[in-house]
Order: structure tokens, then sequence, then C-alpha cells
């Protein structure tokens, strides 16, 4: 796989902070580790053929026109880094922190989604688990059992899926594995045993919560 990483904005604020602080070869450096984990460890597809078929994966340190700006986008096989976000993190933070947000996106890189058929809100908490099982994640991150609904997104999502995670180890390559073509509510079942309403309540309930 080729890595293109391009920093857009090389005279703003946060380009200039990009260059000294990350630097293209510290991210062409993380890349193959990060895809890496995300074939092996999150998704376990160790058969090429199970993968998403990506030649050339393209990262752009760039302005990001959305509000409230995102600290990272992807689609296709781009990455899109918001170079405000680069601007506005600690320096000290700033290598983790990165890693984290390539970790998130690159998830969403090679993670199936049905086709575009399952909800946006387990898209992202799959890719907030990513970061969750690597352990790339601040101590003040979301506790278990909070939320309103198991699809609400990011780490509410993410929670619960390492809920998941703990009845059915696997639950989350499995679950990847399923969405290839089409996404269907009825794979937690399938995979659990439980409807993932009655999952959600079982996880409310375990940590004391209530819907």
């Amino acid at each position: 796989m080729e890595f293109r990483v391009i920093n857009d904005v090389p005279k703003t604020p946060g380009g200039i902070k990009f260059e000294k602080e990350i630097g293209i070869p510290f991210t062409k450096q993380i890349l193959p580790k990060i895809i890496n984990y995300i074939w092996s460890t999150l998704f376990q597809q160790n058969n090429p053929s199970e993968r998403k078929n990506i030649d050339v994966l393209q990262v752009f340190i760039t302005k990001i026109d959305e509000k409230p700006t995102p600290v990272g986008v992807a689609y296709g096989n781009t990455i899109n880094i918001s170079v405000d976000f680069i601007q506005e993190t600690k320096t000290e933070e700033m290598k983790w922190y990165f890693t984290a947000v390539m970790l998130h996106e690159a998830t969403h890189v090679f993670q199936w989604n049905g086709e575009w058929e399952c909800p946006s809100g387990l898209r992202e908490g799959v890719a907030e688990y990513a970061m969750l099982k690597a352990n790339y994640v601040k101590p003040n991150f979301l506790k278990p059992g909070e939320g309103d609904r198991w699809d609400q997104g990011y780490a509410f999502t993410a929670r619960f899926l390492e809920y998941c995670e703990g009845l059915v180890p696997g639950f989350v390559a499995k679950l990847n594995k399923k969405m290839r073509k089409t996404y269907n509510v009825l794979y937690f079942k399938e995979i659990t045993g439980k409807s993932v309403e009655q999952l959600w309540m079982d996880y409310k309930a375990k940590y004391g919560k209530k819907n």
C-alpha cells in the first residue's frame, strides 16, 4: 500500500505546527502500524480477501469548512485532518492525539458498513471502539453505561460495543464481517443470541443506569 501525506496548508500556524511537531515521516511511520492493528486485532481479517482493497491511502492536513469543525473526516481512501485541530492541540499531546485521530479515521476507511446501510452512530461507534481497544483514549473518556440508545454514536456506542465484546469475544470483528455487503440489526442477535434492544437493556442494567 502506498501512503501519500500532503500538508495542504503549510504556511498556516497549524500547518507549520504539523511540520514541526508531527511531520510527514512520522505520519508515514504510524500508518502501517495502525492499518495492521485494524486488520489483525480489530477486524481479525487475516485473509487479505476479507479486507477492503485499497492501493493508495491519502492523508491531507487541510482546512475543513464544516461547523462545528471535526478533527478529521474520512471518505473513500482519503483522510482529511483539520489544521485547526492541530493548531489548538497542546504540543505535549500532539503526537499521541494525532495518532488517536488517525486510528479513528483509518478505521472508517477500512471498515465495512453495509454499503452505507448501517446507522451512522454504529459506524462512528466502531471507529471510537478502535481507539478504546487500543488504549488511545484519555482518562476522562465516557464511562460504561452512559447514553440514551445503542446507536447514539462515538463513545456511547463504543462502550456498548465493548460490552458486547465481553459477551462474545471478537464481536466487533464478526459484526464488521457481516456488514460487508448489507446491514441488518438482526446481526446482533445472530452473534450474541439476544436482540440489540435486549443487549442495550442488559448493558444499562449492568452499570445501574436507566434508559
